[in-house]
């Protein structure tokens, strides 16, 4: 039986770790955490903020997900929208999910993210 989601495994291009740790801890706030060796021998990075576990994967052929994205849940949404703004990190509104208010934004590779709350409209 599932229980919860463990992690998301995101692509990147082979070089791109230090765009990623840029993005990923600076930007979002995350915190890098270690890859076992054997993996880290692959390249790429992990980062986690409390339960939430983000995997970016190097891949030789990289293509960003456009349209496959991990939705994450935030506080204070409009307070997060602003710093990725400040941090020059795009943002873009959409109102399409009842109940929500949510935004998009890509990593630095292009991959899309989803940020969310519940409330509104």
């Amino acid at each position: 039986m599932l229980a919860a989601v463990d992690h998301v495994q995101l692509a990147a291009p082979p070089g791109s770790e230090d765009l990623l740790r840029v993005y990923y801890v600076e930007v979002l706030g995350m915190t890098e955490i270690p890859k076992p060796p054997v993996l880290a021998a692959r390249g790429g990075c992990w980062f986690r903020a409390g339960a939430v576990q983000l995997h970016l994967g190097i891949e030789k052929d990289f293509r960003p997900a456009k349209k496959a994205h991990p939705g994450l849940r935030v506080t204070g949404i409009e307070a997060f929208a602003a710093r990725l703004r400040a941090l020059r990190a795009e943002v873009t509104w959409d109102d399409n999910l009842p109940g929500h208010r949510r935004f998009y934004s890509a990593d630095p590779v292009g991959n899309r993210l989803e940020f969310l709350e519940p409330g509104g409209s």
